[in-house]
């Protein structure tokens, strides 16, 4: 899909790569990109930075009833959606110790408001000939997040989906990318996950910590090319094929790897 004169939601666009990506798309010629955020301050932020074709609202996209509100008035005041980029997440670290709540909460976030911005904005595209989404899952939906299962079940729902939403819309003139970068320079991998001894750190940054606006040009043009996976770390290829050529030895090697994460340093 050509990006020039479209029209552009970017949710989590208050910083890292939402941000990178709304400045990215106003630098590539959309007619307008609307910036959101659950921080409300961010995103005018990130509008301030791109100027008159941007907008900023705030939106909590565990709401899916929020996510249908802001699309309809988008669209009533500037026109249909082209481009719907869902893009906001975070990082929480734990396992089968997190109340099922946090379960919850991350597969909110990270997966159905996937599901809620596709029902918003696909009955549009389909009825005006065409759109595209863009969807922000993580290497961690292909692989795995060692320490954090929600993080790993909630990425591998959000792949799925894009999965599922490709093949049954493709046909009717709607394209779907899915970013499944490692680490990234975001608020998600912090300052203190980057210097700790955990598998969070290693196993995320292991291939090197890219710069979010080197991944938001990956994304332009994985869409430019209508491309389903984007792998800003092309190492994640590799790690996905050993994964499906041998399951059970790509299991040991990840319980090795894990182990070698946790061993203390000298």
């Amino acid at each position: 899909m050509e990006i020039k004169d479209k029209l552009a939601v970017v949710t989590g666009a208050g910083s890292g790569i939402g941000r990178a990506l709304a400045v990215s798309l106003a630098e590539h010629g959309v007619r307008g990109v609307i910036c959101t955020d659950l921080n409300a301050d961010n995103a005018q932020a990130t509008a301030d930075l791109i100027g008159g074709k941007a907008s900023a609202q705030a939106l909590d996209v565990a709401d899916e009833a929020a996510i249908a509100q802001l699309v309809a008035e988008v669209e009533q005041a500037h026109g249909g959606i082209d481009l719907f980029v869902s893009n906001a997440g975070y990082g929480q670290a734990g396992g089968l110790n997190l109340p099922t709540s946090e379960w919850e909460r991350m597969m909110n976030v990270h997966t159905w408001s996937h599901l809620a911005a596709a029902r918003a904005v696909v009955p549009g595209m389909v009825e005006r000939g065409g759109g595209y989404l863009l969807n922000t899952a993580s290497a961690a939906g292909l692989l795995t997040q060692m320490d954090s299962g929600p993080y790993a079940v909630s990425k591998h729902a959000a792949v799925a989906f894009a999965e599922w939403l490709l093949i049954n819309y493709a046909d009717q003139g709607i394209g779907v990318s899915v970013l499944c970068p490692q680490a990234v320079r975001t608020n998600i991998l912090g300052p203190s996950a980057m210097k700790a001894r955990s598998p969070k750190a290693g196993q995320a940054a292991g291939d090197g910590i890219l710069e979010p606006e080197f991944v938001a040009q990956a994304c332009l043009d994985a869409v430019r090319d209508e491309q389903f996976l984007v792998l800003p770390h092309p190492e994640v290829a590799t790690y996905f094929q050993r994964k499906a050529a041998d399951y059970d030895r790509w299991l040991l090697g990840m319980r090795r790897f894990r182990a070698r994460l946790l061993e203390p340093k000298a």
